[in-house]
């Protein structure tokens, strides 16, 4: 049996550690909270990179890294929606936001029950997923970052890049629904 304390789980501890850092960080009334939170989520999007990468080169992936990974990005990408529709409520951050963790919700409740008939395959995380994550993490650490930098609007830009994301993200939904629909429909038998 693999032990649960590895290097990946650690940094997906790790991960689940910094939510509560980042709401206190966002929430204090200084500027600089604002840029710490927003580096902070962008070392969190790091070591979701790091966690597998690390798991699999060095073959210590384990049951609690393959559970709890998912759980820490979800957790993390939707306290910092929420984070962000607070300070900026308005329809079209507010709707980019409601996209995503809808979407993550509907994937999870997917992959669950695709899990239980015995094809998860059929939804495994694609490339797309993975180039979405990378737009998703970098807008949303930009957005808690919030300020202009060297002249550049980091906000806006990492408004463009979650709004991207969320489109990526329903791109995404379609093709896992599209994967799924034969169990879905009834049309395949759950051995198939």
């Amino acid at each position: 049996m693999k032990s649960p304390y590895t290097i990946p789980n650690a940094l997906t501890g790790l991960r689940i550690l910094l939510i509560p850092v980042i709401v206190g960080l966002f929430y204090l009334p200084y500027g600089w909270g604002d840029i710490l939170a927003g580096l902070l989520f962008a070392l969190a999007g790091i070591t979701d990179t790091l966690d597998g990468y690390v798991a699999r080169r060095t073959g210590t992936v384990s049951p609690l890294g393959e559970f709890l990974d998912p759980v820490a990005d979800k957790l993390i990408v939707a306290t910092a929606l929420v984070l962000i529709v607070t300070r900026n409520p308005v329809w079209y951050v507010t709707l980019t936001a409601t996209v995503i963790i809808g979407r993550e919700i509907a994937i999870s409740a997917l992959r669950e029950w695709m899990a239980e008939i015995g094809a998860r395959r059929r939804v495994a995380v694609s490339a797309l997923g993975k180039v979405k994550t990378s737009a998703q993490i970098t807008g949303l650490a930009m957005m808690l970052y919030y300020y202009d930098l060297f002249g550049l609007p980091i906000y806006r830009i990492g408004l463009s890049l979650t709004v991207v994301a969320a489109a990526l993200t329903l791109w995404s939904m379609g093709i896992y629904l599209r994967a799924a629909w034969p169990e879905l429909s009834g049309k395949t038998s759950p051995s198939a």
